[in-house]
């Protein structure tokens, strides 16, 4: 199995607020360790990793999983 976490770049250059809850949690609770991938969606490179992927599955909101 393979666990993909795409977490987005604001167009400001912030970090997704949401998404950075995600990640502490993720972390406080030891499950990052599943984590294999982490894919940024970056609004300001409308072709960045995360937003390809993003595109591809139509998924219009972050952070999101992708279990493989």
């Amino acid at each position: 199995m393979k666990i993909t976490l795409v977490k987005k770049i604001l167009a400001d250059g912030s970090p997704c607020r949401k998404c950075g809850d995600v990640l502490q949690k993720l972390d406080e609770s030891g499950h990052m360790k599943h984590i294999d991938e982490i894919l940024v969606a970056d609004e300001r490179d409308p072709e960045s990793a995360g937003l390809a992927l993003a595109k591809e599955l139509d998924v219009h909101r972050a952070p999101f999983f992708v279990v493989e």
